[in-house]
């Protein structure tokens, strides 16, 4: 299946990237949140060979918005992160941009050929139920889990010889 990652040009799209007010919408990440949700990536990292990386980002970049979505951001990140340089292509992207109330996943070749769009695409969905509930930070640890237990199904270890490959901290694009 070839999946069509090309966004359509929105004004709209660049719009909303232009009036947003972080300070307005972003309250919720603290330093606290930060620190917990460092903890559920770790947590997620345990008893397998994949990696899970996690970025929030407030917004698209305003000079990219009109053509860019945010699934071509998770790639574009997934590159830029070297998500994909895991010895056995098993880095798994979560991407979460605050203004288009998105999230996606990108998962390297090596879970890919395990694991369906679909699984993702329904991991997504339940997520951004519960952001929009205003639960933001419990939904992301719940997915963090999610996605620690489909790469413990198919990589499965007891211990991880070869460490972290992949910080686990959160990166806060602003």
């Amino acid at each position: 299946m070839v999946e069509d990652n090309a966004s359509n040009p929105s004004f709209a799209r660049w719009w909303r990237q232009v009036l947003f007010v972080p300070l307005l919408h972003s309250k919720w990440l603290t330093t606290e949140s930060k620190a917990r949700l460092t903890d559920a990536v770790t947590r997620a990292e345990r008893g397998h060979r994949g990696e899970v990386f996690l970025i929030v980002e407030n917004h698209l970049p305003i000079q990219e918005a009109y053509y860019m979505g945010c699934r071509e951001r998770a790639i574009e990140l997934f590159s830029e992160y070297r998500v994909w340089d895991t010895e056995e292509n098993t880095g798994v992207l979560v991407y979460v941009n605050i203004c288009e109330h998105q999230l996606e996943i990108v998962a390297d070749r090596g879970i890919s050929a395990h694991v369906s769009p679909t699984v993702w695409r329904a991991m997504c969905d339940k997520a951004v139920s519960g952001i929009a509930n205003q639960k933001t930070e419990e939904s992301l640890a719940e997915l963090l889990d999610e996605v620690g237990q489909v790469l413990r199904q198919y990589y499965h270890l007891e211990q991880d010889p070869a460490g972290n490959e992949l910080s686990d901290t959160v990166v806060f694009l602003k």
